[in-house]
């Protein structure tokens, strides 16, 4: 209860008329900067935290996390509208979400994704609220070998278990993990297929591979089909949710959440293996007759939905621990210490009224996001009723700013091609992008996480199953493994026992 009395504090002190504009301003901002393909929530906080330096410190925090949210859900909505992830994060949002609206269903995607969002946000910061102390003593007791294991179960489920052709799954991944080793090598410092580029050390960037990927591989897939394909316009569809949409999303909007909220806790978690393992999960619960592929609400509500729980669970290492697990949590503890406020383990008590509006504030600007947002998803989907020509000609214009934004280097503008011409080559051979992505994403965390276990150990393998986490995702991988080669077999069986017997089935009389 002590915590709740303190939460009404914290909300009394921020829902003031002139915080709410504040926060309603943070929104629009966080949003416009969001749906900027490339530009992301971490650069949009990054780009618009100087606004509020001048502010009383309540005041900032209410703008703060108006920005920060907002910045989550333009990110969606280019995704979703543009098939252009601004972040890793928000690469499972667009395989679905981008298939819907080509449906006609762009503003059922937006608004299940703001709701989704706006669920996860608020359960996740209420957790935070109630729980952040004892979650971040569980959190500290998670090692590298259970982290190591985690991806490897990502890896092999979206491979070998949902994939419709585990060969073209395990020739994407490979291309993945390729494209993540370039670089230097965390260990030894040398280098590893720069191609002598000194622009290559730091590594490819997610966002300039997702979005050469994504938007410059349609763009250049559709350019390449114009002429068989007549000039038509994208339909809008009806505005709102319906009945059916409301049913195939709730379940998924607190399954996400529930997968995402632990591994933003979780020190070095992130958001993008929850945003994968949401996606698999409702795939798999989605039985024979589902949509995914073209275009599943359920594959944008769960994702988002881990998505923002998982942002939201980010607190609880930054500010029980100090340790800023995201880019965006990075940029806000800059912000916490600008104020003059240092996370920690005494956090909580040292400076109980600012930590508190902090979290009302993230409520609120939760809120206001769903308020503000929920109505203009009609306006957003209608973006889409321009002309394909002109529609990828500005797909294209954002999609080359995002890139060049990131680091500002003209050198990934020709990366932005390159991932753009292997992403038209996967389209034509028909390649999934699921498993390099997650291969591109995840590679190089599985490397870091193995080699730290391995470290500790001195070497000995036997390290990697150290743990009791670690020992049970095995077994679920070897579970998953097993029954995918033996639904396979028993397919194929049925297959061949309803096929007709040539042998008993009478010929015809051949005509002369």
């Amino acid at each position: 209860m002590e915590s709740l009395d303190l939460l009404r504090g914290g909300l009394e002190a921020a829902l003031s008329p002139e915080n709410l504009l504040w926060a309603a301003l943070g929104v629009l901002l966080g949003t416009f900067v969001g749906v900027l393909p490339g530009i992301g929530p971490a650069m949009a906080v990054a780009l618009l935290l100087p606004a509020t330096y001048g502010l009383e410190p309540t005041a900032a925090f209410i703008m703060f996390a108006g920005i920060y949210y907002g910045g989550m859900y333009g990110g969606s909505t280019t995704s979703i509208l543009l098939n252009t992830p601004g972040e890793s994060s928000s690469v499972m949002t667009a395989i679905e979400g981008n298939k819907m609206a080509k449906r006609g269903r762009a503003a059922q995607a937006l608004a299940s994704a703001a709701i989704g969002s706006f669920i996860a946000g608020t359960i996740g910061t209420l957790l935070v609220v109630f729980f952040a102390p004892a979650l971040a003593d569980v959190a500290v007791d998670i090692g590298a070998p259970s982290y190591f294991a985690i991806m490897l179960l990502a890896i092999v489920l979206v491979t070998a278990v949902l994939g419709s052709s585990r060969l073209r799954g395990f020739i994407a991944l490979f291309l993945g993990l390729t494209i993540g080793l370039v670089g230097l090598d965390l260990s030894t410092g040398q280098p590893r297929l720069d191609l002598g580029q000194s622009l290559l050390a730091d590594g490819l960037d997610i966002v300039v591979v997702a979005v050469g990927i994504f938007a410059l591989g349609e763009a250049l897939w559709v350019a390449a089909h114009l002429r068989r394909s007549p000039l038509t316009v994208i339909p809008t569809g009806r505005p709102w949710m319906g009945r059916d949409d409301w049913r195939r999303s709730w379940k998924p909007w607190l399954r996400g959440t529930a997968l995402g909220f632990p591994f933003g806790a979780v020190p070095a978690g992130g958001a993008e293996t929850p945003t994968f393992l949401s996606y698999i999960l409702e795939r798999r619960l989605a039985g024979k007759d589902h949509e995914f592929g073209q275009g599943a609400i359920e594959g944008v509500a769960g994702p988002e939905a881990a998505n923002n729980a998982s942002a939201a669970g980010t607190f609880v290492p930054l500010l029980a621990l100090g340790l800023p697990v995201t880019a965006t949590a990075s940029i806000m503890l800059a912000a916490l210490q600008g104020y003059g406020i240092q996370p920690g383990p005494q956090l909580m008590t040292t400076q109980s009224d600012l930590v508190w509006t902090l979290l009302a504030s993230l409520l609120i600007g939760n809120t206001l996001l769903l308020v503000l947002n929920l109505p203009l998803a009609p306006a957003w989907a209608k973006l889409l009723r321009t002309p394909r020509p002109y529609l990828y000609a500005g797909i294209l214009f954002f999609a080359a700013l995002g890139a060049y934004t990131v680091n500002q280097q003209p050198f990934d503008l020709l990366l932005l091609l390159v991932f753009g011409l292997l992403g038209l080559a996967m389209r034509r051979f028909a390649l999934p992008v699921l498993p390099l992505i997650l291969g591109v994403i995840l590679g190089p965390l599985m490397e870091v996480k193995m080699r730290e276990a391995l470290a500790i150990s001195g070497g000995d393998a036997s390290a990697l199953v150290s743990e009791p986490l670690a020992v049970v995702v095995y077994a679920i991988i070897v579970i998953a493994l097993v029954g995918s080669v033996l639904a396979g077999r028993r397919a194929k069986r049925s297959t061949l026992d309803t096929e007709p017997d040539t042998d008993t089935v009478p010929k015809q009389k051949e005509h002369v």
